[in-house]
């Protein structure tokens, strides 16, 4: 099993449901769910500098190669103009 944290600041909320209209359909092709999403509730350590974010998410994947394979897939790839304009995102996975 693998989770995917996608750590977002969203900056258009129009665009935002858009994008989260459509996203869930790309992850379940891949086999993936969602399992949570959220804002963040408080900021404990930022020594890394990371950017800020406000919103999160956690997908998962019964493997590695199938995180890898939605978030380069067609499908995906085709909302990364929408989701540019409703959101500044960093996505990683974790290895469980």
């Amino acid at each position: 099993m693998v989770k995917v944290i996608g750590l977002m600041e969203l900056s258009d909320q129009s665009a935002f449901e858009q994008y989260r209209s459509q996203v869930s359909q790309t992850v379940e092709l891949y086999k993936g769910s969602i399992r949570h999403c959220g804002s963040m509730a408080e900021l404990f350590w930022n020594q890394l500098g990371c950017a800020p974010f406000t919103t999160f998410v956690e997908l998962e994947f019964p493997s590695a190669e199938d995180a890898h394979t939605w978030a380069n897939s067609p499908e995906y790839q085709s909302l990364i103009p929408i989701r540019s304009q409703a959101m500044k995102l960093t996505l990683f996975s974790l290895a469980l």
